[in-house]
């Protein structure tokens, strides 16, 4: 099938499933939802592209496996914060700042959709790869391990210190939280160049790169970092500016002195 078919498949299809998405946050005021849709959709594009590709069967079977089971986990983890917990801290900024405007908010699910769409664009190049067994899918799968593992690792950190009604006002610095502010973010990142190692070999083997790179820039600038601090100063104040002057920013590395 050609790529452009299969994109125009994937995004019918997660259009759809943001639809209905934002159904739901609009009756339960809740848009948190949005957030482990689009890991499930990005986990669900990885087994799309692996069935419709025409590359090597084994890279094909590794690539649904691989990304099935990192979105299916991730979403996992989400849905269960948004099932269990009131409205994020940053939607209600932005549901207040829209005034609850649906019609904003169904853009911004829809814009979700595309961004599946985007960050899939490593996927589609594995699924093309008519490469079998080699050095480069043994290296892809190791930084996999690694990186959910590692993610995993700090998300249950994080939810165990969250769970715990004495922390309630204080930023977490348990475990990799005492190296990186957002050590979940920095291992979501690494996860990406798995897939660059899978498509060597690949026809479109450059489009495995859009995965850290559109990653960086999200996560940097525009969605993840920026909104997730700006949160975290409104809910803990003192304690998290003196967390930002101590402990790196993404990659984690030793915490420097700071003064209380």
């Amino acid at each position: 099938m050609n790529p452009w078919v299969e994109l125009a498949v994937l995004w019918l299809l997660v259009a759809l499933m943001m639809t209905l998405g934002w159904l739901w946050q609009r009756s339960h005021a809740n848009a948190g939802i949005v957030d482990a849709l689009w890991a499930g959709g990005l986990g669900g594009s990885a087994v799309l592209f692996a069935l419709l590709g025409d590359g090597s069967l084994l890279l094909r079977v590794i690539l649904a496996v691989l990304g099935g089971l990192w979105g299916a986990r991730l979403a996992v983890h989400l849905w269960t914060r948004v099932r269990g917990e009131p409205e994020d801290g940053r939607y209600q900024n932005l549901r207040a700042h829209w005034h609850d405007s649906q019609l904003k908010f169904f853009a911004f699910f829809q814009f979700q959709a595309l961004l599946i769409v985007l960050f899939a664009l490593p996927f589609l190049a594995v699924a093309r790869n008519p490469r079998g067994f080699g050095p480069w899918l043994l290296a892809g799968v190791a930084i996999w391990l690694v990186s959910v593992i590692g993610e995993s690792i700090a998300d249950r950190q994080l939810a165990r210190f969250r769970a715990d009604p004495a922390n309630r006002g204080r930023t977490c610095r348990d475990g990799l939280w005492r190296y990186s502010r957002h050590p979940n973010y920095f291992f979501e990142w690494v996860h990406w160049f798995a897939y660059i190692c899978i498509a060597i070999g690949s026809p479109i083997a450059w489009l495995a790169w859009a995965g850290p790179l559109v990653m960086y820039v999200f996560l940097r600038w525009i969605s993840g970092i920026p909104y997730t601090e700006a949160q975290a100063l409104r809910s803990r104040g003192d304690d998290y500016r003196a967390y930002q002057r101590s402990t790196s920013m993404l990659i984690p590395w030793f915490p420097k002195r700071s003064s209380p």
